[in-house]
């Protein structure tokens, strides 16, 4: 049983045929649908492009000239990729590029029903507007511009979906005033002219827009150790994604180019206020030496110098550069520690290491927290915390210079402790001439402290004139030659294919999922017991369907469920036939009514005997009454066969046993030694009995009556004998509980007969 039964669960070609024949509408249904759906896709989206660009973040940005020149890394000898990531995709350069562009509107046009996006930049229409009014804007408006061939235009203003202003009738350009700001309407080059048209425009702020084209750019760095920015936009005009791409990067380098100047600039400031200073001191010296010349009558007192201190000339070179040095050092300490320079960036040009490392240090804090107060809100936490890093830092700098300057006089100190040994030597030299000295080297060191400062601001003012971008652009914003959206003709297929894929799957599963069958093919994988044949759906509503004349195809069908009958029933011998079924409602009295009626057509004694005693039909369907019926014969030893047998002229030669009043004990009835006179006596009386029992799957009356029976149909109904209920047929065949049991499918689709059954 088991391995019959499971057969239902292998693909059967014909019955899947059968079913998407069946629902063949659902097909055409379905290819409509998608069809339609296709073409809305393919008119409302463009084909779209990849368009790339590639960028190398130079990590030595200094001039090779200058590279020795450390300037406290205002320049930045090491750039950090990363964050070069974040500023070039920054919400600050993107609004930027938004404005630049003014692509903060999208414009659509109505074909037909449909609305399809205008290409950039043929705008037919354009809303002019300041750019206050886009800064601000915080939603995105919606223009219904309608204009006639005179230019005259209708025009609708929503907002949030509400409309808050509405013209009628103005000449462009025209200026609309709406409570978000005042806009001027007009026309473009690519209005074509003397047409009407509509147009739908939709302008957001740029804060907006900025926000939805930094979803749409894709910017990333090719590995972890390279220094190249790959950067790539999908957009359907190439025009549009390569202006975004060469935009972005223009501003990105204008922008570096732009922060380095500005720092350039405020050390330039910073060393030309220290050369005033340090020029005014040396006019200062100079003309001090010059009163005392005069005061004390020194003609020669330099030549005179030089020949007294000719051994000490080392020394005093030495201790030169020593106090330049801590003046230097001295400079950059009371910078520091001045308030008003509390994000300031901090000159360096000492030669101590280890505070030019601290200072470069602080520097970096401070370019960060340029950049960052660019691109971030007030209030931002990171810029509080950087904040907070930079005072700290600070106090480092100014503690570590603190330091610098006390280890930078430990040698001056010293110097001019030798010095002042050397001078004691010297004591034949005239006072007079021992204070010059004092004063020129004053003022020697001076003017070397403000030659030094002016060579530094000539470094400083040629790294700003050579100040280049950060990036070096590999390759110009391209798109790729093939697009990356589907060509229209592959969509519509794809649409129409999956037209075809929906209903097919539907229908499959639909089939492999239902509890019931629909054909006898089906039926005949799912049983072991013989099929006899199948009785197609009669339309005619008439419960007897052979006639002697009838062609009908359910008369043949009833014909050839005849000719398979009589050969199971191969033996004289055998001619009672029980009629049976799981559930009622499946057909077996009608079954029983026409197989009756063909048999008798064979010129054969036929007898059709109602023994479904709980819930006769026969009487009904026949349209026959008797007067005696089988449960009163079995219930009285007074009735005779004779006298329950009934014969309408209606139906031929067939002779007629009803089952009579329902008993209240119809098992212990049918099980009574008078059904097996009964039925002895029948088979002496007629060729074939046909015998309609009640349902196995209901009662037991029909497994009682098989003692008296040759052999059993058992009757299934197409679409309403469910699988379970053939399952527990196979297991009465199997058991062998029926004599001779087959099967006849019955309400089956009627089929073409080729000419056999014209009705």
């Amino acid at each position: 049983m088991a391995s019959k039964i499971n057969q239902a669960d292998f693909i059967d070609i014909n019955s899947i045929l059968n079913g998407y024949r069946k629902s063949w509408y659902w097909f055409v249904i379905s290819i409509v649908f998608f069809g339609l759906l296709g073409y809305v896709f393919v008119k409302t989206h463009n084909t779209e492009y990849s368009v790339h660009a590639n960028l190398l973040i130079d990590d030595d940005e200094a001039n090779p000239l200058l590279s020795s020149m450390d300037l406290g890394g205002l320049f930045g000898s090491s750039t950090k990729v990363d964050d070069e990531v974040f500023v070039v995709s920054s919400h600050s350069l993107l609004r930027d590029v938004v404005k630049q562009l003014g692509i903060n509107e999208t414009h659509l046009i109505k074909e037909g029903l449909l609305e399809k996006s205008l290409a950039y930049p043929q705008y037919p229409v354009q809303i002019k507007n300041d750019n206050d009014v886009a800064d601000t804007l915080t939603t995105t408006l919606m223009f219904k511009v309608s204009v006639d061939k005179k230019l005259n235009a209708d025009v609708k203003v929503l907002a949030k979906g509400d409309k808050i202003l509405q013209l009628k009738d103005v000449k462009l350009p025209a200026d609309v005033k709406t409570p978000y700001g005042t806009f001027v309407l007009d026309t473009t080059q690519y209005y074509p002219a003397g047409e009407s048209l509509s147009t739908v425009i939709y302008l957001s702020g740029y804060g907006a827009s900025a926000e939805q084209l930094a979803k749409s750019i894709d910017i990333d760095l090719v590995n972890r150790k390279s220094n190249v920015i790959q950067m790539a936009i999908e957009s359907e005009n190439v025009a549009y994604g390569e202006d975004i791409l060469n935009t972005l990067i223009m501003l990105y380098n204008r922008k570096g180019v732009s922060d380095k100047t500005q720092q350039g600039e405020k050390t330039l400031l910073f060393i030309d206020d220290r050369i005033r200073l340090l020029a005014n001191d040396l006019d200062d010296a100079e003309s001090a030496i010059q009163a005392y010349k005069q005061q004390h009558g020194i003609i020669d007192v330099e030549a005179e110098a030089i020949y007294q201190t000719e051994r000490r000339a080392e020394l005093d070179k030495r201790l030169l550069e020593a106090e330049a040095d801590a003046a230097i050092i001295k400079m950059a300490t009371e910078f520091v520690n001045n308030p008003d320079n509390a994000f300031e960036l901090v000159p360096v040009t000492m030669t101590n290491e280890a505070l030019v490392k601290t200072i470069t240090a602080y520097n970096e804090l401070l370019l960060s927290r340029i950049d960052l107060m660019n691109n971030a809100k007030n209030g931002n936490a990171a810029l509080r915390n950087l904040d907070e890093q930079i005072a700290a830092m600070r106090k480092n700098v100014a503690t570590s210079a603190q330091k610098a300057y006390e280890n930078a006089m430990i040698p001056v100190r010293e110097l001019r402790a030798e010095m002042a040994k050397t001078t004691g030597k010297l004591g034949n030299v005239p006072t007079q001439e021992r204070e010059y000295i004092n004063m020129k080297r004053q003022q020697e060191v001076k003017q070397a402290l403000y030659l030094f400062l002016l060579q530094r601001r000539e470094e400083t003012a040629m790294m700003v004139a050579n100040t280049k971008a950060k990036a070096i652009i590999i390759d110009e914003a391209y798109a790729l030659n093939d697009p990356i959206s589907m060509q229209p003709k592959l969509a519509m297929l794809l649409f129409l294919f999956i037209g075809v894929l929906v209903p097919l799957v539907l229908v499959y599963f639909k089939n492999k999922l239902r509890t019931k069958f629909d054909t006898c093919q089906e039926v005949e994988r799912m049983v072991d017991m013989p099929v006899l044949g199948e009785i197609g759906i009669d339309k005619s509503g008439s419960h007897v369907v052979v006639g002697a004349s009838d062609t009908s195809s359910s008369a043949e069908l009833f014909r050839l469920l005849r000719t398979n009958l009589l050969f199971i029933l191969n033996d004289t011998s055998d001619k009672v036939v029980l009629m049976t079924s799981t559930n009622s409602g499946e057909g077996k009295s009608f079954i029983s009514i026409n197989l009756a009626m063909s048999l008798s057509l064979l010129g054969k004694k036929v007898l059709l005997v109602g023994m479904d005693i709980r819930k006769p039909k026969l009487s009904e369907y026949l349209g026959v009454n008797a007067k005696f019926g089988v449960t009163q014969y079995l219930s009285s030893d007074k009735i005779s066969i004779g006298d329950m047998i009934v014969n309408d002229p209606r139906y031929g030669d067939l002779d007629i046993i009803l089952s009579g009043p329902i008993p209240p004990n119809p098992a212990e009835l049918l099980a009574s030694k008078k059904v097996d006179e009964f039925f002895e006596q029948l088979r002496g009386m007629y060729d074939y009995i046909i015998v309609d029992t009640a349902p196995v799957g209901l009662v037991s009356d029909t497994f009682t009556l098989d003692r008296v029976a040759d052999a059993t149909i058992y009757v299934c109904r197409a679409n309403y004998t469910k699988r379970s209920d053939l399952n527990f047929a196979n297991t009465v065949y199997e058991q062998h509980r029926l004599h001779k049991l087959s099967l006849v499918v019955n309400g089956t689709a009627m089929k073409k007969t080729y000419g056999y059954g014209n009705k």
